[in-house]
């Protein structure tokens, strides 16, 4: 199987060829050849995953390791060196899938949205490289060389966030998002050097061999601080995770990364960087569960905090990207919640299966809910949902695939979302302790508020009306395109400028509808597949069941959630301005996202600046600028005295080699 590289190559080639050629090419040519070259990888992704699942891969009754290309790169000692290679194993094949398919649906999606868009070209080697970046981690062979690809990830992020940089407000964001997610990856890599000190060793074959036994019997009795090392090595690795898959308090780079281009934010969300934490903690799931089975607990309780943290914001957010923004972190939390409460082989390891499942089948409807997102700026011109209502007439095929990805989202059968939610929950549910019964109750709820802020988008943006009451719905959207104009996202990429601003909305056209009704189908049938039997903590497949007692609980609360939006959202109403005032101070800290950006930029001035920062400054000013200016004044001083010397007369010269001689025969003879 090693045509599996040509999955990195192609990316990677593409990259190189747009960035340095792509200005040279025809307009619209750049986006057919990103979206030819990932549909390529899509196939040989589908090939690869056929002939893993179904061909070589089960080996004695349970799914192989496999390393079809591997080369040693760097070499420290005998046993610690650092390789490059491509890793196929359950979890490694199943992202190949979801990336390169979300991947495809995003670059098609694009030639049609980022059509007549100054950078089109750059737009697309960018992408390449994000694509290229995630592929590279995910099939990574040991964790410095995921280290090498997650920072990959990182620098695509920061340069797709900031595609429009002449706006301050995306600079700032692809700023934020580099800095925090930078902040969280010197706790990545601290945790790595620990675990790689210890057991001389990056492989992720040898770390979690034999119930992690090399980590288990390396840090045997080391600790620091009243903990073991085990567990801060895997804590700070869980950290880069928590950073990338914004777990609170490292949250607040990701709705602002709204910035960048929508078919961006749905590849961030949906495929690649917000994954990559959960994937980080499932690929070293073994050392977590036998060697710090505290962190995957504390990983549970971050996981449910943020689960309903990041949904009660969601519920008062007016921008429909930032409604969306902060639903994945509600649900990646999910993710990480079902690895905190799963055991580790057969059906007790039903959370490691479903926070996989769920990572497979939110993939899809979540790529939709930001194409069809992205479908709805194009027609209108603005962010707020406040400024739309009533497009279902205007855009039935937005509206309708739009409605079964909020069907999936809040876990309604016989959609997707349902059956991976309700195995989330079901491993909670049985899981028998403490931290399982908290992390349940939860996230039952938090099912409850995700029914309810997916229908109150859903509601305001195809069926309400806008706010301003015109006297047509298509003044409302001419007159919603002329509020928000400066705040749009981008004008060229709509394809819609100053002389379409009094036609009515319409659909989006095929390149943008196709990939949208792709996604709905996915979005429906990819719940159907039998998830356990090819993903599992321990790589042997199990039976899984639909526990009724817990579907009937999360089914329920998600109807109830969907009715107390009809009632506030389907037609206009004013109940839920009311609610607003009454809450009055609740409801604005809320809205203002618990004033957590406020806190950190106060803690980034006060102390990162003052006690950190400006210290540093005065060292560095004071001590080390004045040693290197003192050196360089003695070696000035030293010249100037000694440069008589060299006089470039030889009677000089010998006269000094005479004195020298005669100096050192005295000192021989009576020395």
């Amino acid at each position: 199987m090693e045509y599996s590289l040509l999955i990195l190559i192609i990316p990677c080639l593409l990259f190189l060829f747009l960035g340095l050629f792509g200005g040279k090419l025809k307009p619209g040519t750049a986006g057919i050849i990103g979206t030819a070259g990932m549909a390529v990888c899509a196939v040989l992704a589908y090939c690869v995953a056929y002939q893993y699942f179904f061909v070589v891969g089960k080996v004695g009754g349970a799914w192989a390791q496999l390393m079809p290309v591997n080369f040693e790169w760097l070499k420290f000692t005998e046993f610690l060196h650092i390789d490059l290679g491509v890793l196929l194993d359950p979890i490694s094949v199943m992202m190949l899938v979801v990336i390169t398919t979300v991947s495809l649906m995003v670059h098609l999606y694009s030639t049609g949205y980022m059509h007549g868009e100054k950078g089109y070209q750059r737009y697309f080697a960018f992408l390449s490289l994000f694509s290229f970046s995630m592929l590279g981690l995910v099939v990574a062979t040991n964790i410095f060389q995921m280290y090498i690809f997650w920072e990959l990830v990182g620098s695509s992020s920061y340069l797709l966030i900031g595609f429009y940089y002449t706006k301050p407000s995306a600079v700032a964001a692809s700023k934020k998002a580099f800095i925090v997610t930078r902040f969280a990856d010197l706790g990545f890599l601290i945790g790595i050097l620990l675990l790689s000190y210890y057991t001389k060793t990056f492989d992720f074959s040898l770390l979690t061999a034999d119930h992690a036994s090399l980590v288990v019997n390396s840090m045997a009795g080391q600790s620091f601080l009243g903990l073991s090392v085990a567990t801060w090595a895997m804590a700070g690795i869980f950290m880069g995770g928590a950073g990338k898959s914004a777990m609170f308090p490292l949250h607040i780079w990701l709705p602002d990364a709204m910035e960048g281009p929508t078919p961006v934010s749905a590849l961030i969300h949906a495929a690649t960087m917000v994954v990559a934490g959960v994937y980080l903690v499932a690929r070293l799931f073994t050392v977590y569960y036998f060697a710090a089975p505290d962190v995957l607990e504390l990983i549970a309780y971050i996981g449910a905090f943020t689960a309903i943290f990041a949904a009660i914001i969601a519920i008062t957010q007016t921008d429909i990207k930032r409604v969306l923004a902060f639903s994945t972190i509600s649900q990646i939390a999910y993710m990480m919640c079902a690895l905190g409460v799963s055991g580790y082989d057969g059906e007790s390891g039903l959370g490691y299966m479903a926070s996989m499942f769920h990572l497979f089948t939110h993939a899809f409807f979540k790529a939709l809910l930001f194409l069809g997102a992205g479908s709805v700026i194009h027609a209108v011109h603005s962010n707020e949902m406040e400024k739309m209502g009533g497009l279902h007439k205007y855009m039935p095929i937005t509206s309708l695939t739009f409605l079964i990805a909020c069907l999936a989202i809040a876990g309604i059968p016989p959609f997707s979302g349902f059956y991976s939610k309700d195995e989330i929950l079901a491993a909670a549910f049985e899981n028998g302790t403490l931290v399982g019964q908290t992390v349940f109750w939860t996230l039952w709820i938090v099912a409850g508020l995700t029914a309810f802020y997916m229908f109150r988008l859903y509601f305001k943006i195809f069926w309400n009306t806008p706010n301003a009451t015109p006297k047509s719905a298509q003044e409302g959207l001419v007159a919603a395109h002329a509020v928000s104009h400066v705040a749009t996202t981008h004008t060229a990429a709509s394809g819609v400028g100053h002389e379409d601003e009094h036609h009515e909305p319409h659909e989006s056209p095929w390149k943008m509808a196709l990939p949208l009704c792709i996604l709905a189908v996915f979005s429906v049938c990819s719940g159907r597949i039998p998830f356990s039997d090819f993903i599992s903590g321990d790589r042997a497949p199990f039976h899984t069941h639909i526990n009724s007692h817990v579907a009937l609980m999360s089914v329920g609360i998600a109807l109830f959630g969907i009715m107390v939006a009809i009632g506030f959202y389907f037609r206009k109403s004013r109940i839920s301005s009311h609610i607003a005032k009454l809450t009055g101070r609740l409801y604005t800290t809320v809205c203002h996202k618990f004033y957590l950006d406020e806190l950190w930029y106060w803690l980034a001035r006060t102390v990162v600046f003052r006690f950190v920062s400006e210290p540093i400054k005065w060292f560095d000013r004071h001590i080390i600028d004045h040693t290197m200016d003192g050196l360089a004044w003695i070696t000035q001083k030293t010249a100037r005295a000694i440069r008589g010397l060299q006089t470039g007369q030889v009677q000089f010269y010998a006269w000094f080699f005479l004195f020298g001689t005669l100096v050192i025969t005295v000192l021989v003879l009576f020395l």
